[in-house]
């Protein structure tokens, strides 16, 4: 008799949560082999079909590869699906969406200025006018854009933090949808260049207060592009 679907629902859910211990616990690692199909099934008294429903979810989740000859192999690419994620939800930006996104920025950028001035260095300085002055060059307002993500994705990388840098990369599709809707390939490459070198600056000077001001008012600016 077939599994009813909410039962076989809970059963997967509860299988995909054996597995990942079973990842996390047995210390298996990107490149091993999982168990095979009869091996699951038998290990965790499932179905076949639950076993590969369990399956088709870590595939999606980035956690599985299924490999011809092979079986399914552990892989690292979350990150990679969760972005796809984002990209499907931000199919236009609103004011409401704006003022979400660019106060989570301003958590990053702003409000973590102390750990920014500790950790910076004269490295971190020089990149970051080095990825600025590409926006002197930039072809396009999406070239612009690219760089102008690039100058922020570099200044977030001075914190050390990966956890924090992986998730202000996800976020990577609505920012670039605000920073092409608010600005032109002209204001790329004169008001943003101008405001990023200030930023720069006020780093370099170890301006606390002046950073914090230079970079709040850098990110707030495109509020007037926004409608509700």
């Amino acid at each position: 008799m077939a599994e009813p679907p909410a039962s076989r629902t809970s059963a997967v859910d509860e299988l995909v949560d054996h597995i990942r211990a079973l990842i996390s616990e047995g210390g298996l690692k990107v490149g091993d082999s999982l168990p095979t199909e009869k091996e699951l099934c038998e290990r965790f008294g499932a179905g076949r079909n639950t076993v590969r429903e369990a399956m088709r979810m870590l595939k999606t989740y980035g956690v599985v590869k299924v490999r011809p000859k092979i079986g399914a192999v552990i892989i690292d690419e979350r990150m990679a699906r969760a972005f796809d994620l984002f990209s499907f939800n931000t199919l236009e930006v609103s004011r409401e969406t704006f003022v979400d996104i660019q106060g989570f920025r301003s958590l990053l950028e702003v409000a973590s200025f102390e750990t920014l001035f500790d950790k910076v260095t004269a490295r971190d300085i020089a990149d970051l006018h080095q990825v600025n002055r590409e926006l002197l060059n930039a072809k396009t307002a999406v070239d612009a854009s690219e760089v102008d993500f690039r100058f922020h994705t570099r200044l977030v990388a001075v914190m050390g933090n990966k956890a924090i840098l992986d998730v202000y990369k996800i976020m990577k599709p609505v920012i670039m949808k605000i920073m092409l809707k608010a600005k032109t390939l002209h204001t790329f490459s004169t008001v943003t260049y101008a405001e990023h070198a200030e930023i720069v600056d006020t780093l370099e000077r170890r301006d606390r207060t002046a950073y914090q001001y230079k970079m709040k008012s850098h990110l707030d600016a495109g509020f007037r592009h926004f409608v509700d």
